[in-house]
């Protein structure tokens, strides 16, 4: 497990290099590249509520083309938060409208997060048992669908209590986890089979969306 750990630290401080040295203009027509793909996908087409992040400014796809795509499409649209108070918990709020979006304030890290209020209203989780895809960050991924995250395990812990959920309330449970895991990456982010290190209890995902190409089956249940 040491092992694997300095594995991942190693490839975590190579790609900080190598997307430190991306151009806001590159990343930025990347981003348009992956959204179009993932927009025009049947695994987005059919899905009814959505999670997906906020960006940080630079080293990731931006997604604020996808956030308003979203809500425009008429799909109940989750941000997440992280809970400062608990170890490696988030939070999926529910996002109201455009104007909510736009009035989010800088959260952990300076990544634009919710406030637990909007408008007087914002229950917590509400309706994030339906949930039926997930648009991941990474910090790398590689085409046997491993992700490395940046190794605070949010994602990962997210996902463990999500499936126990799921399971203990007999939700759907569509394509091969609880619900379609979609990474956004970078094409500079997607190694090739076998280069990200993972364990066992790490979670694979369903589908790496990049600017040439998609990786995974888009098709999911019928």
């Amino acid at each position: 497990m040491a092992a694997l750990q300095t594995q991942k630290k190693a490839l975590r401080k190579a790609m900080a290099v190598k997307l430190r040295s991306l151009s806001a203009a590159d990343i930025q027509q990347q981003s348009q590249a992956v959204a179009e793909r993932l927009l025009a996908s049947p695994i987005f087409l059919r899905s009814r509520s959505v999670s997906c992040y906020m960006s940080m400014p630079l080293g990731e796809v931006q997604t604020s083309a996808l956030l308003s795509a979203t809500l425009s499409s008429g799909k109940t649209l989750f941000v997440p938060k992280i809970d400062i108070a608990s170890e490696r918990k988030m939070d999926f709020l529910k996002v109201y409208d455009i104007e909510d979006l736009r009035t989010f304030p800088s959260g952990t890290w300076g990544i634009k997060e919710p406030d637990y209020e909007w408008k007087g209203h914002r229950p917590l989780d509400e309706d994030v048992g339906l949930l039926d895809l997930i648009l991941v960050p990474g910090v790398a991924f590689d085409r046997s669908l491993s992700r490395l995250g940046h190794g605070k395990g949010y994602y990962d812990h997210f996902v463990s209590l999500y499936t126990s959920s799921k399971s203990a309330n007999s939700y759907k449970k569509p394509m091969l986890g609880a619900f379609p895991s979609v990474a956004l990456a970078l094409r500079e982010q997607i190694l090739e089979a076998g280069e990200v290190p993972t364990a066992l209890h790490d979670w694979q995902m369903d589908v790496i969306v990049g600017p040439d190409g998609i990786l995974g089956t888009t098709d999911g249940p019928q």
